[in-house]
């Protein structure tokens, strides 16, 4: 099931316990290549999408696992171990994924 974090928020009220995971890019700077690489959307737009992220990222420590999506097959292989139960050392109060919420939260909105 993939949706937002409004979304994921109404879930975890229906169904306690549930596991929810939110996924991060490995640096803005990454996401906004991923973002211009589609083709699709204007600066502007792109801009938009940006702070859109960056706000929705202020909402990560709602979830019980964080995983960054640097590597597609690792961030794949992270994602089977939490549906599996053993993705403990994924959970999202450790300590390296600071920095990296640090400078993804630092972003100017508009």
């Amino acid at each position: 099931l993939e949706i937002d974090w409004q979304g994921a928020r109404q879930v975890r009220q229906a169904v306690p316990g549930c596991c929810s995971i939110f996924i991060l890019p490995p640096s803005l700077e990454a996401l906004k290549t991923r973002l211009n690489g589609r083709g699709t959307d204007s600066p502007e737009v792109i801009a938009r999408r940006l702070a859109d992220a960056v706000a929705d990222m202020s909402h990560w420590r709602e979830f019980d696992y964080v995983v960054v999506n640097d590597d597609f097959d690792r961030a794949v292989d992270e994602l089977a171990d939490i549906i599996a139960g053993r993705g403990g050392a994924l959970r999202k109060d450790r300590p390296e994924l600071a920095p990296l919420l640090a400078n993804l939260l630092e972003f100017p909105t508009p």
